[in-house]
Parts: structure tokens; sequence; C-alpha cells
């Protein structure tokens, strides 16, 4: 598999239409498609890193239509899929889930290496309101994708082997600091309101 990956990224990366492989990727793995914009955001990011802010947002907008998409999905056709290959009481309890946590796990999802795709479909299946699954995603792909164009940014290609070999690790222990940061904002004005 990382023979095939390398050799798709390898291919767009030097292409002349790079950036179109670029949003295109982003647009699809939201929905469907198993490789990561990460994988085309950091070379395309180090070949100019004055460029990597432009492309974080790019891929970011695509990404985020991407799993507008992946909603409609779910919305449109997902449980009958699902219904394949999920019992009804396993599904119920996914339901459960995301009646608890909402677009929290959407916005989790959208920034650590969970497979964002999965969540989109399911938001759309489960009726998640679409304008909050939109917000959420924004933040959570914005987040992600601009935290690594930011880093190109700043630290040019000598960040590429922190990126290439930590990105999940980075990613997962922002998404942490992100929760904590939120949860001690909520606790902080629930003291000072009572």
């Amino acid at each position: 598999m990382k023979e095939i990956v390398y050799s798709f990224v390898e291919s767009i990366v030097n292409s002349q239409y790079a950036d179109i492989g670029l949003l295109l990727t982003a647009f699809a793995e939201s929905s469907f498609f198993p490789i990561p914009p990460d994988a085309l955001l950091i070379p395309l990011g180090l070949l100019n890193p004055d460029k990597a802010l432009v492309l974080s947002a790019l891929t970011t907008v695509a990404s985020v239509l991407g799993g507008g998409f992946g909603y409609f999905v779910g919305y449109k056709g997902g449980r009958p899929i699902v219904s394949k290959f999920i019992s009804d009481e396993k599904l119920y309890k996914v339901k459960q889930l995301y009646n608890k946590y909402d677009v929290w796990a959407v916005g989790i999802a959208a920034f650590t290496p969970i497979p964002y795709k999965v969540f989109t479909i399911a938001a759309g299946l489960f009726e998640l309101d679409f304008k909050r699954f939109m917000l959420a995603s924004l933040l959570g792909r914005g987040g992600r994708f601009f935290a690594i164009g930011l880093s190109i940014h700043i630290f040019g290609p000598s960040i590429k082997p922190f990126l290439t070999n930590n990105l999940e690790v980075f990613t997962v222990g922002f998404a942490v600091l992100l929760i904590l940061g939120f949860w001690f904002i909520n606790f902080f004005l629930k003291k000072h309101k009572a």
C-alpha cells in the first residue's frame, strides 16, 4: 500500500496540475478516497514554503466541501448501505454516541488521523445539524491543514522529517490540547457565573 501511496503522491506533485490534484484529493478523501490530502499538502508546501498557507486554505475548502458531499451521501443513501454491514443494534449504539457528542465527534475526526470520511457519512446518516456539521468540519480541517501549512511556512524544508514522521502524534496531541482548552474555558465560565 505504501508504494501505491508514494507513487500516487509523486505523480501528482511532479505534475503541472499539482494544485488541482491536491484539491481533488482533499475533496474525495472526505467521503470515499483512502489517501489523506496531507500526503500532497506537505510535499507541495515544501516545494514552495511561501505558498504553504494558500495551499492549506485551498485544501481546507476542498476538504470541507467533500465532507458536505459525504454528509449528503449519508443523508440520502447511507442507511441501506450501512445496514448491509452493521446490525440495527450496533447502528443504534453509534447513533446514541452521535446524539451524546454531536459535532464534537466530527470536529475531532476532522483534525486527527481518525478517518474523517466515516464521520461525514455518519453525520448525514444520523441527521446532525448541517450548519453545525460544516462549522465543525471547517474548524477541524482548517486547524489541521493550517497547522501543517504554518509549520512549513515558518520552518521551511527543515520541518519535513518532523511532519513526515510525527504528523499523527502532532495532530492527536494538538487535538487533546484543544479539547482541554475548551474544557478549561467552559469550566472557568461556569465557575464565574455561580
